[in-house]
């Protein structure tokens, strides 16, 4: 028996995915990868260090803060500077509030309608408005903040190696935090809406791998946590990772001691959950939802939760005096090589460069969430197909991931 789906619709970017089945034996199953690489690592070599933020911000056009903000910790780690605790707050602000909007335009117009049985976003949003325009108000938030710290809601403008080129403007800040009540409060509708689905009964024990950080929910910095609790500094582990090219993909796959592994909200879920804001806490109490949690359509539901915590964290965050960022920074050039990590909506994103002592990039990589779950992925649709061979079902397991074709192909 052959399964083929010549494209998935409501994913970011072009896949399709193909089965062989011969006498309930799970052949094969994988995920096929309609686009073609775009060099983007080949492309910063030769370039000056401060440009590496530039251009990963154009890896992806849904979380380029992230890509932008990873390649400036990986430099300030060539070059052995530490930005100041402001400096890193303001960035926290701008990853925390990239995970909401990411995380509302996944869960809610991209996935909702597997859950409901809804194929068409237009008779999605027909049939449930309310909700609609609740997760609208959330991106909005999200996007106008970090338009306000960020000089526009993509690729960043005033973000730069070793601090800000301009400080946020406060009074505009002020502003939009008055509508936070109101999007906190939607936000928790919309939990409680998701609490409320079937997540339909599946697990497959996996390795979990997130950022973790004493007594923070990680995002920005910290080591890398796995499953079995080893906690292991970034620039360690992004040796530990290996990264596979087989000939018909364009997208490496990436394997942790020779095994698939699993990114993103429900890994930082069942690793730190414990580090949760007390609204997230209440809310993923009652989910009812085991931790840790083997189930990876869940991930859906992690995401939610997140924002949540997202949003209780901008909230403490705002706390922060701005005035003492590090403003228009005067960076010393030296060789030298460093790897940044943070969390990225999809996952732990690593950027690792080396750099001569002009401060020119000689060897870049860039490794994306997407590409190291791929893996995973293709091992929960194994067991999935073991089940049913529900064309539905199956699309319903790729979304739940939330994968990134264009930063997979980086």
């Amino acid at each position: 028996m052959r399964i083929k789906i010549d494209h998935i619709a409501r994913v970011e970017g072009h896949i399709g995915f193909v089965a062989n089945i011969l006498k309930n034996d799970i052949k094969k199953a994988r995920i096929e990868v309609l686009e073609g690489a775009r060099l983007i690592e080949g492309l910063l070599i030769g370039r000056s260090y401060d440009e590496a933020p530039i251009i990963t911000s154009r890896i992806c056009g849904i979380c380029p803060t992230v890509n932008n903000i990873t390649s400036i910790k990986a430099m300030e780690a060539a070059l052995d500077i530490k930005p100041n605790q402001a400096t890193q707050d303001l960035r926290k602000i701008l990853l925390w509030a990239q995970v909401i909007q990411s995380h509302a335009l996944h869960f809610f117009f991209l996935s909702t309608g597997d859950f409901l049985g809804i194929k068409n976003d237009l008779e999605l949003i027909k049939k449930h408005p309310g909700l609609t325009k609740k997760a609208i108000l959330l991106r909005d938030f999200a996007n106008r903040l970090i338009e306000i710290i960020a000089g526009r809601a993509i690729h960043p403008l005033t973000t730069c190696v070793a601090g800000f080129r301009k400080a946020p403007n406060q009074r505009e800040i002020d502003d939009l935090m008055k509508k936070y009540p109101e999007v906190l409060n939607a936000m928790i509708d919309l939990t409680n809406f998701f609490i409320k689905l079937d997540y339909t009964d599946f697990s497959r024990k996996t390795e979990y791998i997130a950022l973790s950080k004493l007594n923070e929910y990680a995002i920005y910095d910290g080591d890398i946590k796995t499953t079995d609790k080893k906690l292991v500094p970034e620039e360690i582990f992004i040796k530990d990772i290996g990264e596979i090219q087989k000939p018909y993909q364009v997208v490496k796959r990436a394997e942790y001691n020779g095994e698939a592994f699993m990114v993103g909200a429900l890994a930082r879920l069942n690793l730190q959950y414990d580090l949760l804001n007390p609204k997230a806490k209440d809310l993923l109490s009652k989910t009812g939802m085991s931790l840790p949690n083997y189930n990876s359509i869940r991930n859906v539901l992690a995401q939610v939760i997140e924002v949540v915590h997202a949003l209780e964290e901008i909230k403490k965050l705002m706390k922060t005096d701005f005035s003492r960022i590090n403003l228009n920074p005067r960076v010393y050039l030296k060789p030298g090589y460093g790897v940044g990590a943070t969390e990225a909506p999809r996952g732990t994103l690593y950027h690792a460069y080396q750099i001569d002592k002009k401060g020119i990039i000689r060897n870049a990589n860039v490794i994306t969430p997407t590409a190291q779950f791929l893996a995973n992925l293709e091992e929960d649709l194994k067991v999935l197909l073991n089940g049913t061979h529900d064309e539905d079902k199956i699309k319903m397991m790729i979304r739940a991931y939330d994968p990134c074709i264009s930063c997979a192909t980086h």
